[in-house]
């Protein structure tokens, strides 16, 4: 890709000169003191921006010199680069003075407006770039009056609507960009028409369903296609196997079917084919002749079929991902011989036979993944030969034998996934503490061999269930401090469990059920405060059980049954709050806490003869039968008493039943008289469905400003949220307040992720606001509370990510496209909801307001927000912008990557406890939900977590705009993590954390970068 940036310049730079040269001589006589006074007229229109302070017409040096400026030979201005200079006005006419202007760059800037049609009048202008700004609206019409340009990049703005057939006729392009826009309409087949174009851009667009014109396997200049995730559909034109010059064609993400064009594999200069992510289907073809292709990635696809051995003659081949397809058949052994190949995927397919023995060893492997598989025979030995190997992921199939000795000197390793297979043997005893290795999962498999005293410094999980291992536990295992998972159930392990067990204060989940423990449990497990499941069931555990265990804050899921356990159970297990809960099959006496006593809890203490219980489980002795008998008689008594005082009682209530039910049919038709609905949406009910259905029964929520009703509005399962709103009292103006703010905001503005307000419906002293019914409720509740109740993740790192995307365009929405611009104020995860599909809408605009004077900040009154949420600066002005939202929503950031609480009770909110972290350099793996940590999400969730301490910045100036985060949030989208592969990318951006000019940083160069993968902007650290 670098070649082709090169060519581009070759072909632009001529084309510059040629213009230059073109100049009339007489002209020169004219003088240039004219171009400096519209250059000077220009800078003020642009709002004088800081990078052109240096123009100055008194200034002894040329305005050739100034920056910004290149000039022709002849001393007349010929190009202006404004690239990164935060110009914040439209583009004025007076640019189009400059009559020699032939280059154009205002990247990567604030423009605001629409397409700037002043520019038709620079007659000569041949390279236009107005990427990464504010453009919105539709291109016009007449676009082809620029009908002199080379180049234009209209990449990431905001334009919708169609792209207009003319462009058709801007013969003399060489490059069309128009990526990551909101087109929503159509593209044209007369782009097929632009016979000299080398690069097509149109990646990452909304465009409607669409098949691939015909027409464009006429561009037999064309070095790149991109058009990943633009609503593809059909197959691919069997004309493209025209497309001779290709270098780079990027179709992923996509509707695309039918069968791969074998000719595509024939394109000589083809280096980079991304196809993943779509419905082709047939294998892949037998014939390549491609034989620069440096990339391949074809997964998440419906390809059937074998790997052809041709692959192996691929000598630049970096990445073959075929993940997630129907391939079967052995993997050709020649492809472990290629010398430049990195990324070998294959995981989730029907693959067989023997991997090939050579992997790794004649290149510089990085990931191995062929999970989910039926391979058999040993792992490839030389895997790490080159030293850079991250992770090997080879569970569930059936491969035998040991683990490879080399792994153990494989300091870049990462992961070591092996569980569901036939290995065994010992693991080599260097594996355990391999430098940067943090997860070892060998489940499943036949090892055998002991624990070492000392493992990897960063191992947060262990998994070793159903091996042979023997032994004891060490007592070294009180140096395994960051270990979050110890699962080692059904092994062969003995002896008692020693008291350095207790010293692993991050653990959360420890199983070593099923083995041979004896003596007592350690009565210092109360340092296990974040421990949330334990099981040391079937061993031979005896004694009491200590009374610690009911101080665990965080347990949910606890077994100890099949042991010899003995004593009362301790009354401290009243403070827990279990999900389930196993005491079988030992030796307890006495009474069963209160908390259990119930059928909930029935089989949870099978087999403890000496137990009893005061309610009916059925299979304990009853611990008041004595005192029952004795009170029999005197029972049947009282019970004749009670049968006749019931009846007496009933039928007055009857009676009273009716005499009121006659009275409140009268109030009710007088009260219905006095509601009003206003509708802002399309609805299909009344206000009397509504009121009818207010009843505490369907009540959902509650909160300072009123109740939360769920409300069916038909047959088929509708629902309404209703919120009503008593503005009656002391609270009248305030909650008033709120009512008017979010009728006012919900009324007025659409977006697909703000909550819809359906109507109002008001009266004298109380007000009802109805929404659409969120099926999944709140983030805060699917990502805290459910946790906390269920004892297990609801919402996996594709799902908080979808959510954050989600939250981030509507913010965008609001701060950017809103005219004026409206602050939430109280962005909060409980202010996120979700719907059936967990599609993320803002909610809550109670607090909101409206920023009459755009980009001025406005001041309030009082402090908005919830704790944890709100900005530092509130601390010392009552001035607020939409900087505000930026820090709330850093926080959900935050909140979603670590899965943390903004307030979970420590000194420090979760924002001064990720900066704390980061600023101590510890990893930021560490500070990761250590249930989706998954090396395939590693990087995304790792520029998630940096995103959201930039976002919680104690300076507002040093806060991203929301445009800019969802810029970046839409660049991660990218990440191999989120979409279920890993593609070789450097997004290390730690280094500009600390510069407060990253985020106006962070689209500059990423360019570049892009062009080597998917020509997607990426995020880098140039």
């Amino acid at each position: 890709m670098n070649e082709l940036v090169e060519r581009t310049n070759i072909l632009i730079i001529p084309l510059v000169f040629f213009f230059i040269f073109s100049i009339p001589f007489s002209v020169i006589s004219q003088s240039l003191t004219s171009e400096a006074t519209i250059l000077l007229k220009l800078k003020q229109e642009f709002g004088n921006p800081e990078a052109l302070q240096a123009w100055n017409i008194s200034s002894s040096s040329s305005l050739c010199n100034w920056p910004g400026i290149s000039c022709s030979v002849d001393g007349y201005v010929s190009a202006l680069i404004f690239k990164e200079m935060d110009i914040i006005k439209e583009i004025p006419g007076t640019i189009c003075e400059l009559k020699n202007l032939t280059y154009i760059d205002l990247s990567y800037n604030l423009i605001p407006g629409n397409f700037p049609t002043v520019l038709y009048n620079c007659s000569k202008l041949v390279y236009l770039d107005l990427s990464q700004n504010y453009f919105v609206g539709t291109i016009p019409l007449d676009v082809n009056r620029l009908n002199t340009l080379r180049f234009i990049d209209l990449g990431a703005n905001n334009f919708t609507g169609d792209v207009p057939g003319v462009i058709g006729n801007l013969r003399e392009l060489r490059s069309l960009n128009l990526y990551s826009n909101l087109f929503n309409g159509s593209f044209p087949e007369e782009i097929g028409n632009l016979e000299n174009l080398v690069e097509l851009k149109m990646a990452y667009n909304g465009f409607l369903n669409s098949k691939l014109p015909q027409s464009f396997g006429k561009l037999s200049k064309l070095e790149v296609l991109w058009m990943a995730e633009t609503n593809l559909v059909g197959e691919i034109p069997g004309n493209f196997t025209n497309l001779s010059s290709l270098v780079q064609l990027d179709l992923s993400s996509n509707y695309l079917e039918g069968k791969i064009p074998d000719g595509l594999f024939l394109l000589k200069n083809l280096s980079n084919l991304y196809l993943y992510k779509n419905r082709f289907s047939g294998s892949i073809p037998s014939v390549i002749e491609a034989f620069s292709l440096s990339e391949i990635d074809l997964s998440m696809n419906n390809l059937t079929g074998t790997i052809p051995e041709v692959i192996g003659k691929l000598q630049n081949l970096e990445l073959l991902n075929l993940f997630k397809n129907q391939l079967h058949g052995e993997v050709p052994a020649i492809i472990g011989k290629i010398p430049s190949l990195k990324h070998f995927k294959v995981f989730k397919n029907n693959l067989s036979g023997i991997l090939p023995p050579e992997l790794g060893f004649h290149s510089k492997f990085e990931s191995f993944e062929v999970s989910d598989n039926h391979f058999s025979g040993e792992l490839p030995e030389n895997m790490c030969a080159g030293g850079t190997l991250l992770g090997v992921v080879a569970f569930s199939n059936n491969l035998i034998g040991g683990v490879p000795k080399s792994l153990q000197t494989c300091d870049s390793l990462l992961t070591v996934q092996l569980y569901n297979n036939n290995f065994s043997g010992e693991v080599p005893s260097g594996l355990w503490s391999v430098k940067n290795l943090t997860s070892l999962m060998l489940s499943n498999n036949s090892f055998t061999g002991q624990l070492p005293e000392k493992i990897a410094g960063n191992l947060t999980r262990i998994e070793l269930s159903n091996n042979k291992f023997s032994g004891g536990i060490p007592g070294g295992v009180s140096t395994w401090t960051r270990l979050v998972v110890f699962e080692a159930s059904n092994n062969l392990f003995s002896g008692n469990l020693p008291v350095e067990l207790t010293n692993l204060p991050q653990v959360i989940t420890l199983n070593l059920d099923g083995n041979s423990f004896s003596g007592v449990l350690p009565s210092e497990i109360s340092s296990w405060k974040s421990i949330s499941k334990l099981n040391l069931a079937r061993n031979k555990l005896s004694g009491p059980i200590p009374r610690a265990i009911g101080y665990l804050p965080r347990l949910l899921d606890l077994d100890l049954s099949e042991n010899q356990l003995s004593g009362e159970i301790p009354p401290e297990f009243n403070q827990l709050r279990l999900i389930t809960l196993n005491l079988s099959s030992n030796q307890l006496t006495g009474k069963i806490p209160h908390e259990f006593d119930s059928m909930a809890y029935e089989n949870s203490f099978l087999n403890n003869p000496n137990l009893c219980a005061t309610s009916s489980i059925s299979n304990l002795k009853d611990c008041n039968a004595k005192a029952r008998e004795s009170k029999k008689m005197s029972s049947r008594i009282l019970a004749i008493i009670v049968v006749l005082s019931v009846v007496v009682f009933l039928f007055s209530i009857c009676m009273t039943l009716f005499l009121v039910r006659n009275y409140r049919r009268k109030k009710l038709k007088h009260d219905l008289e006095s509601w009003k609905l206003t509708s802002f949406q399309r609805v299909d009910f009344t206000e009397v469905n509504i009121l009818s259905s207010m009843s505490d029964s369907n009540m959902i929520g509650s909160g300072g400003s009123g109740k939360v009703y769920k409300i069916s509005i038909g047959q088929e399962g509708d629902f309404v949220a209703v919120k009503k709103i008593r503005t009656k009292g002391m609270l009248d103006y305030k909650s008033e307040q709120e009512f008017l703010a979010e009728v006012q905001i919900l009324g007025s503005i659409r977006h697909a992720n703000i909550v819809k307000l359906l109507c109002c419906i008001a009266s004298d002293d109380s007000k009802l606001l109805v929404y659409e019914y969120m099926e999944n409720h709140s983030l805060d509740k699917c990502l805290h509370v459910a946790k906390q109740r269920l004892g297990k993740m609801v919402l996996d790192w594709s799902k908080r990510f979808e959510i954050a995307l989600g939250a981030a365009q509507g913010l965008c929405y609001m701060h950017h496209d809103c005219i004026p611009p409206i602050i939430h104020r109280d962005v909060k995860s409980s202010n996120i909801l979700l719907d059936s599909e967990f599609k993320a809408k803002i909610a809550d605009f109670g607090l909101a307001k409206i920023l009459f004077k755009e980009n001025q900040p406005n001041t309030m009154s009082a402090i908005a927000g919830s704790f944890g949420y709100i900005a530092p600066e509130y601390g010392y002005t009552t001035k607020v912008n939409v900087k505000t939202d930026v820090y709330s929503f850093g926080v959900v950031l935050l909140e979603l990557v670590t899965g943390r609480e903004a307030n979970d009770g420590d000194d420090a909110s979760l924002a001064e406890w990720a900066w704390k972290q980061y600023g101590e350099g510890k990893p930021i793996e560490q500070a990761l939900d250590k249930e989706i940590t998954e090396p395939a999400h590693m990087e995304g969730m790792t520029i998630v977590f940096k995103l959201g301490l930039k976002c919680t910045s104690a300076l507002p100036s040093s806060r991203p705009s929301m445009k800019e985060v969802l810029q970046i949030l839409r660049n991660c989208k990218r990440l191999d993590g989120h979409e279920g592969m890993s593609r070789s990318v450097s997004l290390d951006i730690a280094p500009l954390l600390a510069d407060d000019r990253y985020f106006s940083n962070y689209k500059r160069g990423s360019k570049k970068r892009s062009d080597q993968t998917d020509s997607s902007l990426f995020i880098s650290s140039e």
